[in-house]
Order: C-alpha cells, then sequence, then structure tokens
C-alpha cells in the first residue's frame, strides 16, 4: 500500500514536470515567433524607407 502511494506521488510529480516543461517550450515558441514577426516588420519598414513607423 505504502509503495502504491509513493508511485502515485512520483507520477504526479513527473505530470507537473512535464506541464512546467511544456510551457516554458511554448512560451519560447511563441516569444521567438512574436520576434520574428517584429524583425520582418522593421525589415520591410527599412525597405520602404517609411520613416512615419519608427516614431
Amino acid at each position: 500500500m505504502e509503495n502504491n502511494v509513493s508511485n502515485e506521488m512520483n507520477q504526479v510529480e513527473i505530470n507537473i514536470h512535464d506541464e512546467i516543461v511544456a510551457e516554458l517550450f511554448l512560451n519560447q515558441v511563441v516569444k521567438d515567433f512574436k520576434k520574428g514577426k517584429i524583425l520582418e516588420e522593421i525589415d520591410q519598414s527599412l525597405k520602404n524607407k517609411d520613416k512615419a513607423n519608427y516614431y
């Protein structure tokens, strides 16, 4: 019985760890995507010499 409780606790800890890792990964992917979009907009503005977008 005690071994069962220990195994269940370990599984809960693993699930929480997996959830945290997945959330960190998704946050990084979203951050990288947003950064990429901003850099694309900057490049496009520079290409168009669109100074109005800088202020």
